[in-house]
């Protein structure tokens, strides 16, 4: 059963699409269960001002994906490097044992973004 946080974010995607004028990108592949998830960053003296996703996969990847984009718009870089799987799982309403692969691609996926930044 999925939260009604998750199946809201499914639903109702926030941030949907990718940032023409991006400064971080990056895009990570599950490769055991085939989920893809895409981000977009821009980061402006050192915050996120804006970010957007672009995923596919299953109900809790794009849930996920969604809510990342949220918790992270308006953080600084470093706040949204400390950003831990804990918090995006309870903020999302907890996730299945067998989706937990969910939020850790769309933290991987982060610090592949924030990796490209000086």
């Amino acid at each position: 059963m999925y939260s009604a946080a998750l199946l809201d974010h499914f639903q109702n995607p926030r941030n949907p699409g990718l940032l023409p004028d991006a400064n971080a990108r990056a895009r990570l592949e599950n490769p055991a269960c085939g989920d893809i998830f895409e981000l977009s960053l821009k980061i402006e003296n050192g915050v996120v001002v804006a970010a957007r996703f672009r995923a596919r996969g299953c109900v809790p990847s794009m849930a996920c994906a969604s809510l990342l984009t949220e918790l992270i718009t308006g953080r600084t870089v470093a706040e949204a490097r400390s950003l831990r799987l804990d918090e995006l799982i309870e903020r999302i309403g907890g996730l299945p044992e067998a989706s937990g692969h969910a939020a850790h691609l769309a933290l991987d996926t982060l610090k592949a973004a924030l990796a490209q930044l000086p």
